[in-house]
């Protein structure tokens, strides 16, 4: 085997590692789940009447949940990454023929298909409630596509945060931010109704773009704008979460 192609079948290994240890505690991807579905039946069984969005609340809020639910799957992540580097895992594969760079792909890789587990599950219960997408085929892959990259983004930035942290502990913490910058952005209200300061600050972070972006696919009414922005901002926040990671893991490894 070449180099690529071994380090691709130690990734599929620690893949499956990783999906024994989600089976083993379902609770990571059930509060990944549990904790949008009340966001969603509050913000619209309750909250919503309250807003004008200009459309059917539901179908406004959806978007910014899908975007809420990547941030919810994040923590336990954070903290397998953690403890895969202080409890000695790492150290094991040092007299292995192992990549040990597959260890943190395949938390990447992981963290994907997990959140496309749990990104499903609220598509569908949004359905329930009343989402009605207007979105063509292409506009659906497009959705799709903005999601992945995020995620990827969110990954890599989870990853690099769960190496820097000292504890397990500080590593489920280190994705906290994550899970809140979403609600500082047009993920339930339109920005510019907010006011002076948050406003600004809710145009200009990522988290803005990517929703608005996946609220045009999603409507059948796609910004080409938007998406440059929310790409740019994906590849860039990529591109900083895996130097980051290999970085602190190339120190502390």
């Amino acid at each position: 085997m070449n180099v690529i192609s071994a380090s691709l079948a130690d990734s599929a290994t620690m893949v499956r590692r990783n999906f024994r240890h989600t089976m083993r505690n379902p609770l990571t991807l059930f509060n990944s789940i549990v904790v949008p579905i009340f966001v969603m039946f509050l913000m619209v069984y309750v909250l919503g009447g309250a807003f004008d969005v200009g459309t059917d609340y539901v179908d406004y809020a959806t978007p910014g949940l899908i975007i809420l639910t990547i941030g919810y799957g994040i923590g336990p992540t954070a903290t397998a990454v953690n403890s895969d580097m202080t409890t000695g895992f790492i150290n094991r594969l040092r007299v292995m023929d192992v990549s040990r760079a597959a260890v943190l792909n395949a938390h990447v890789f992981a963290i994907i298909l997990r959140t496309l587990v749990a990104i499903a599950i609220i598509i569908g219960v949004a359905l329930l409630m009343g989402f009605r997408p207007s979105a063509s085929f292409p506009e659906w892959l497009g959705a799709i596509g903005i999601i992945v990259l995020t995620v990827l983004a969110i990954g890599w930035l989870t990853v690099a945060s769960g190496l820097a942290a000292k504890t397990p502990e500080n590593a489920g913490l280190a994705g906290v931010p994550l899970m809140l910058l979403p609600f500082l952005s047009s993920a339930f209200v339109p920005a510019d109704t907010m006011g002076p300061g948050a406003r600004q600050f809710a145009e200009y972070q990522p988290f803005t773009s990517i929703i608005e972006t996946l609220r045009g696919l999603l409507t059948g009414t796609p910004s080409a704008g938007s998406a440059i922005t929310a790409i740019a901002w994906c590849v860039g926040l990529s591109l900083a979460g895996y130097l980051w990671a290999r970085a602190t893991f190339t120190k502390r490894a």
